[in-house]
């Protein structure tokens, strides 16, 4: 990850690229092959009563991430800095479950990397191993923050334009899945909650917000910026999120079944056919690798927040996650219910981190020359309690997985 950008408080703020670089962070930290796999298995089973999930999530993840930017963005300090400040010794908790999260999560994002590099013929453990070594090599660049911005500015766009174009292929009833989003006939709380941890739970909401952070974006001033990024990055995700749902949904409702072992590659091949499914390669290796690096970023920045002396060590603790991740998937492999057990643990840890920073916002002393919006701080302290539900009613149907 190279040095902290960090600049004293007076200086000028990091330009526009650091911006976008921080929404497409967050964004491509959240479009990984579990984000692939639990949309196509979700449309696969609900069809366009999934959009409804969609449309809940989308709302719910754009409270949590507006709030959750504003508050480390206006307090300058990351998120287990800050859970301390209201609660001594709530930083290291939220570290150690933000990085278990974590680390599951990149198994399966190590995975994609090898799947997607097979659809060209190369071994899936050396595909995994190639992958893992170029995302350790970028983070401990000396100048990786700028490189990790192009990286997944760069991906992020490429997946989306590759996603529109089997969608258009597969040739979905887009008017039967807006009717679905508003009046679904059927309600399933599993995917809402799986949907909601694949994209603002763990470490994910924290991604873009500690990007902005240690380019010294942060304080009342760049509030502005700070809005904008994060609303650009759910933006983002849930752009890739309609797209690929759509093209899951064209394939399933011309009465196609998704292969259970991979509904979607399977899912790409049946919409486009053979160039589909080499597009299918390149998004799920491009997903897979923008993941491992949010992942990796967001997960070592919370333990060296929680931990000084690890900063110290950080091309160490870099290279060991990625290393162990690695490890961990060349002795499990990726089974498609490990990735949706992986969201839906993600979104039982965001009750806890969502409250921690909620608590903040109400603190003037953490927040100088900053009053968060009450309707804003409503707005999160309702998506918690979605959250907390859902997370709460999930944990009976996760056996059905």
């Amino acid at each position: 990850m190279g040095e902290r950008e960090d600049r004293p408080s007076g200086a000028a703020p990091a330009g526009s690229a650091v911006t976008t670089g921080a929404a497409f962070l967050m964004a491509t930290s959240a479009i990984g092959p579990g984000f692939l796999t639990q949309t196509a298995v979700f449309t696969g089973r609900l069809g366009a009563d999934f959009a409804f999930a969609i449309l809940v999530s989308v709302i719910l993840a754009l409270a949590v991430q507006v709030n959750v930017w504003r508050v480390l963005g206006a307090s300058g300090r990351r998120a287990p800095e800050l859970a301390s400040a209201v609660l001594p010794g709530l930083g290291p908790a939220l570290a150690a479950l933000v990085f278990l999260g974590g680390l599951v999560f990149n198994v399966g994002n190590v995975a994609g990397c090898g799947l997607g590099l097979a659809v060209f013929g190369v071994p899936g453990a050396a595909g995994a191993a190639l992958s893992a070594a170029f995302v350790a090599l970028l983070l401990v660049s000396p100048r990786a923050g700028a490189a990790m911005d192009r990286v997944t500015r760069g991906l992020g766009l490429l997946m989306i334009l590759l996603t529109a174009f089997v969608m258009v292929a597969s040739r979905p009833d887009a008017l039967a899945a807006l009717r679905s989003s508003l009046r679904p006939g059927s309600l399933d709380v599993l995917p809402i909650v799986t949907l909601l941890g694949g994209t603002v739970g763990g470490y994910i909401p924290f991604s873009g917000a500690h990007r902005l952070l240690d380019a010294g974006v942060r304080g009342p001033a760049a509030i502005s910026r700070i809005t904008t990024s994060a609303v650009l990055g759910v933006a983002i995700a849930a752009a890739m999120r309609v797209l690929f749902f759509l093209a899951v949904l064209g394939v399933v409702s011309h009465g196609a079944a998704l292969d259970p072992a991979n509904p979607p590659a399977s899912a790409f091949r049946l919409g486009a056919g053979e160039w589909g499914y080499r597009l299918f390669g390149v998004v799920l290796w491009s997903a897979a690798l923008t993941s491992i690096v949010g992942c990796t970023y967001t997960s070592i920045s919370f333990l060296e927040s929680a931990w000084a002396p690890l900063a110290r060590r950080r091309g160490t603790a870099v290279a060991a996650f990625v290393a162990v991740s690695l490890a961990l998937f060349l002795l499990l492999g990726q089974p498609v219910r490990l990735l949706i057990l992986a969201g839906a643990l993600n979104g039982l840890i965001l009750p806890a981190t969502l409250f921690a920073t909620l608590a903040a916002a109400r603190r003037a002393d953490l927040l100088p020359g900053y009053r968060h919006p009450a309707w804003l701080a409503g707005a999160g302290w309702a998506a918690l309690a979605v959250a907390a539900a859902a997370a709460v009613l999930a944990l009976g149907d996760l056996g059905r997985l």
